[in-house]
């Protein structure tokens, strides 16, 4: 399996090819492109999230304590003394970094449903209706940052099944095969769990039609 600085060099370094085609295309601008690299990087890091107290998951749980934070704060903040806020954003840090942190592990295992091609499908389209809906990027932009998270993400399994491969001794490990999957076949219950969530956010998607252009003309430009 690569190591931390490998999935976060090799993601880097494909994302900012893919954002230069993306600005070949003119479907961003040069100022875009460090955001998209960003993205690719932060899509290297989720296949890990399932690996126990690794540097990825203890990142991801960090940012969404704080975020936590942040939203308990503005909705508090209003409504009651400042010891409330202070005490419930405290309570909200707790909750999530060492709680919903526990019971995560709890329910999922290293190389598990989040190391799959449904997995990158699931993030991708979370990572586009996050930024339609909420951050109100336009639908173009929205599938970018939903695509480029995607890209990052199979970027990290294809990575795992090379490391897997013993080029000196010439044999596969075993642990060839269990990071590029579709799901994850020794737990359906996980598997189709996270299909379900993955159709939600499908239904509630931004329209595909942009994504459906650039494709044709990214087409286009390879047969020119």
């Amino acid at each position: 399996m690569a190591n931390f600085k490998t999935h976060v060099s090799v993601a880097a370094l494909a994302s900012l090819a893919a954002a230069g085609v993306a600005v070949k295309m003119q479907l961003i601008s040069y100022d875009q492109t460090l955001w998209l690299v960003f993205l690719g990087m932060v899509g290297g890091l989720l296949p890990d999230i399932d690996a126990g107290n690794s540097r990825p998951v203890r990142l991801l749980f960090n940012v969404l304590a704080l975020l936590a934070v942040s939203a308990t704060a503005e909705l508090l903040q209003h409504r009651h003394d400042s010891y409330w806020v202070l005490s419930g954003a405290a309570v909200a840090y707790v909750t999530v970094r060492y709680g919903l942190f526990a019971l995560f592990n709890h329910f999922t295992e290293h190389r598990g449903v989040f190391h799959s091609l449904l997995a990158a499908v699931f993030f991708a389209l979370l990572a586009s209706c996050i930024s339609y809906y909420f951050l109100h990027w336009t639908v173009m932009q929205a599938w970018l940052n939903g695509l480029f998270i995607a890209f990052g993400f199979i970027v990290h399994l294809l990575l795992d099944e090379l490391y897997s491969v013993d080029l000196k001794n010439k044999r596969m490990k075993k642990s060839f095969g269990t990071a590029l999957k579709l799901c994850h076949y020794q737990n359906l219950t996980a598997s189709l769990s996270l299909l379900a969530l993955t159709m939600v956010l499908a239904w509630f998607a931004p329209s595909t039609l942009p994504v459906r252009q650039a494709i044709g003309l990214l087409h286009w430009h390879v047969i020119k």
